[in-house]
């Protein structure tokens, strides 16, 4: 049974009646083809995984699913071989019986950022647009949210998710292999919208924002993450070429651009609540994501500028309430 079965009564219970039957339509075709031809093996290594319970679940203070305890017929170093069929592992840390995934990213710093600044999650339906593997999915459950919708392209990324999954078999968190452009235009049905580390990625940054302000319900918050550029009012970087290595960065505003954005799109109530700058701490190569990573994206004579000599990461969160 696919482990999206439980999800459509829950979004025909919110009156998503139609999303609910073009999801199961759907998604079957968009988990059977990958770009990278990857998908019968990393399938082989999701079915290969051993049957296992785990004692404890901790979704709170941090990402961990049983103990080294809890491990039968099977030792830490071959479940550690297992997990890595799934590489790269960007989002996280998780630890999974006695494995600690120390993924590219910690993530869990971003969300201690971001956390003290939102409503409270308890009771709430909330979309997470470009969730990756559900990191921040499963901690905003240990928040108390009612039900965690993620959606994110990225098949290595639900791959991921899945093999979560297969231990928690929690029925309210989803990663859906989707972008903000397959998600209807009309939801107004969401207590809390993030988006964190999308907005760059999108041609119309305008667009994206009116997108997420249709998902929420007349009250609900968005919570945005991005990158930014110091400056004025108005001021923003388009990058000629790549921007850190990466190929689809489009705009990095300034605080005040930002801010005048989320206004002319209609939002409330809104503020920047926390600026931060990348440091090689908090993304950088690890034995679980080998290949590049945050080190090799800067100039290597100047930490402040990226190696295409342009500012530097500079992260800010931005939180509004839709209308």
């Amino acid at each position: 049974m696919s482990i999206y079965q439980s999800l459509y009564p829950q979004l025909e219970a919110m009156g998503l009646d139609r999303w609910s039957q073009q999801l199961q339509q759907t998604l079957p075709a968009k988990l059977a083809v990958d770009g990278h031809g990857k998908m019968d093996d990393w399938q082989k290594a999701l079915q290969a995984l051993p049957e296992l319970t785990p004692s404890s679940v901790e979704l709170k203070a941090k990402v961990e699913i049983g103990c080294a305890e809890d491990l039968c017929n099977v030792s830490c170093e071959q479940l550690t071989a297992q997990l890595k069929a799934f590489h790269p592992w960007r989002k996280g840390p998780f630890s999974l019986f006695g494995v600690d995934i120390d993924t590219e990213w910690r993530s869990d710093w971003k969300w201690d950022r971001v956390l003290p600044h939102i409503q409270s999650l308890v009771g709430r339906k909330v979309l997470d647009v470009g969730c990756g593997n559900g990191y921040h999915g499963w901690r905003m459950l240990g928040e108390g949210a009612d039900l965690v919708l993620g959606i994110d392209p990225t098949l290595i990324s639900v791959m991921q998710y899945k093999v979560m999954q297969r231990y928690l078999g929690d029925r309210n968190h989803y990663v859906l292999p989707l972008g903000i452009e397959d998600v209807p235009t009309d939801l107004a049905c969401f207590d809390s919208v993030f988006s964190m580390g999308v907005l760059y990625h999108r041609r119309s940054p305008l667009d994206h924002l009116i997108e997420l302000r249709a998902c929420l319900r007349p009250g609900g918050e968005l919570i945005l993450e991005t990158l930014i550029v110091e400056g004025d009012e108005g001021k923003m970087l388009m990058p000629e070429g790549r921007y850190a290595k990466m190929r689809n960065v489009w705009f990095l505003p300034t605080v005040a651009t930002m801010l005048l954005w989320l206004r002319r799109c209609g939002f409330k109530k809104v503020e920047c609540v926390d600026v931060n700058r990348t440091s090689i701490a908090e993304q950088r190569q690890t034995e679980w994501m080998t290949f590049e990573s945050f080190a090799d994206f800067l100039d290597p004579e100047d930490k402040t500028k990226t190696i295409e000599g342009y500012p530097a990461p500079l992260r800010a969160v931005f939180i509004a309430t839709a209308p």
